[in-house]
């Protein structure tokens, strides 16, 4: 006979008992959490505070990255998650913030280091990243934003059990060594201010000892503060928080609470494939035309046609995607025909968008011609490219019926430009685009050697590798902006000499300005 099945309830002591152990073992995971965040905020004031940037930014994004592995090793929390490759994406643009000074790329570095950052925290313990939706990918970043920003609250006042910590090792010389300190403290500084009253040779003692100017010492708490608190709520997230999302069901990815049919997706979409047909066609003499067109017309100028319009038609490309996105989130697709139709009429849109991206290059070129490059210049161009291989790679998977591909091959296309801006040195291009220009045989161009001298510290090699071929004028006109610079450093002498601040293309610059001694007739 078969063994009956007992239906019987656990009793109530087991069910408390085991309750009251995962209590304590998020209280012990919690409060590992809390010191190990104690060490990253005193690192954090040690290094973040120098300025300006450069190599402190990895080695602290590489220390918060050390210890989330190293809690989720020692509290042996599994990673099942697809997210491990964005650390390595995280270190990477923090380095960049030491290898290059342009203020652009260290910006870009930024915001990388953070997006890859918080999409780590989300996807390493579980979760799939490269199925997740645009709205996926914005709820992830505000919601490890949300919990840096107070995940300390519920941990310190919560989640640490404080008189029910296990007595390990750790706990058995913190708690009292904490302990000692608050009681000790207090006695330290009566005694020590009565003694300081008794003697003078004492009170002498104390003084030079304690000789501590009061507002670094509170510029040293606020940041231990600052980043101690970050710390905690970046790092209960990924150790606690997501931790416990194993145990309960993601949420899938987020629906549209309304949807078009196809008739009113034919009439948007429609309509501005219209609109879009009349540019085009008001716009494609221009491609033959060009410069000889624009010259013979008495109501174009190279400024009104290359720079105003250049820069509304890279608008028109950033807006047509983000538009697109979300009339297929809302377009109702149940039958072929609905899907065909949107499917239609978004790859002409796509097309029309392409031909008017072709007018906005050839605009840009014809100026850049005439005025030379700059940064603005330069990173809308490229944005523009990168806005060209995502309407590719929609057409590759949106309109294929994979829209869940899309956002994870738009965020890797997004790390992937920025870490080629990082190898080509945009700066760099710029001040040899703008000589060659200077320096062409066939057409007199103009030169702003003081916007070139103004670039970044990136930018001074090549203009040391180029300084032979300007003439005496344009060789003033970079040393009198160079003058005009906190940075470079004009010898090494004057250069930061904190490690903290190191930077290669800042060292770079400072070392070869002090074996250049140029323009002294320009001072």
């Amino acid at each position: 006979m078969e063994k009956a099945i007992s239906l019987e309830m656990p009793p109530v002591a087991a069910v408390e008992e085991t309750v009251d152990r995962n209590a304590l073992r998020r209280s012990a995971i919690a409060f590992t959490v809390l010191l190990a965040a104690l060490l990253l905020g005193l690192l954090g004031d040690g290094l973040l505070r120098q300025v300006p940037w450069g190599l402190n930014v990895p080695l602290w994004v590489g220390a918060v990255v050390g210890t989330v592995f190293a809690l989720l090793k020692l509290q042996r929390i599994p990673t099942e998650g697809d997210g491990r490759w964005l650390w390595l994406a995280a270190l990477f643009f923090a380095a960049g913030i030491a290898w290059r000074s342009s203020p652009t790329l260290i910006g870009l570095c930024l915001l990388a280091t953070a997006v890859a950052l918080a999409l780590a925290a989300h996807y390493t313990v579980r979760g799939r990243s490269r199925r997740a939706g645009l709205l996926d990918y914005v709820a992830v970043n505000l919601l490890s934003t949300f919990h840096a920003a107070f995940g300390t609250l519920p941990l310190v006042f919560s989640e640490v059990k404080w008189g029910k910590l296990p007595r390990n090792q750790l706990t058995r010389v913190a708690l009292p060594l904490l302990r000692g300190l608050l009681i000790a403290v207090p006695l330290l500084i009566l005694f020590g201010t009565l003694f300081m009253a008794a003697d003078a040779v004492f009170q002498g003692l104390v003084t030079d000892l304690l000789d501590i100017d009061l507002s670094k010492l509170i510029s040293h708490l606020i940041l231990i503060g600052f980043f101690t608190w970050i710390s905690v709520g970046f790092l209960r997230y990924v150790v606690i928080e997501r931790y416990l999302a194993a145990n309960r069901a993601e949420p899938s990815t987020v629906t549209s609470p309304v949807q078009l049919g196809p008739i009113e997706v034919g009439v948007v979409l429609g309509l501005l494939n219209l609109l879009f047909i009349a540019f085009v066609l008001v716009q494609f003499r221009y491609f033959f035309g060009g410069a000889a067109l624009i010259e013979a017309s008495v109501t174009l100028s190279y400024a009104e046609y290359a720079r105003r319009g250049f820069f509304e038609l890279v608008t028109v490309a950033a807006l047509v995607l983000p538009l697109l996105l979300a009339m297929h989130w809302i377009a109702r697709a149940d039958t072929a025909t609905e899907r065909r139709l949107f499917r239609g009429l978004a790859a002409l849109l796509i097309a029309l968008l392409f031909v008017i991206m072709l007018s906005a290059i050839q605009r840009m070129r014809l100026y850049q011609a005439e005025f030379g490059l700059t940064e603005l210049r330069f990173y809308t161009s490229v944005f523009m490219g990168w806005l060209a291989v995502l309407f590719i790679w929609f057409v590759a998977t949106v309109l294929r019926g994979q829209r869940n591909r899309f956002i994870f091959g738009a965020l890797v296309t997004g790390f992937l430009t920025i870490g080629l801006l990082l190898s080509i040195n945009p700066d760099a291009l710029i001040v040899r685009t703008n000589v060659a220009r200077a320096l062409s045989p066939t057409v007199e161009r103009s030169f702003d050697g003081r916007y070139l001298g103004s670039l970044s510290d990136d930018a001074i090699p090549t203009l040391l590798e180029l300084w032979p071929d300007l003439t005496p004028a344009q060789q003033c006109d970079v040393v009198l902006a160079l003058d005009d610079r906190s940075f470079p450093a004009r010898t090494e002498a004057d250069a930061p000499s904190d490690w903290r601040s190191w930077n290669w293309s800042r060292a770079r610059a400072a070392s070869l300005l002090q074996q250049e001694a140029f323009g002294t007739s320009c001072r």
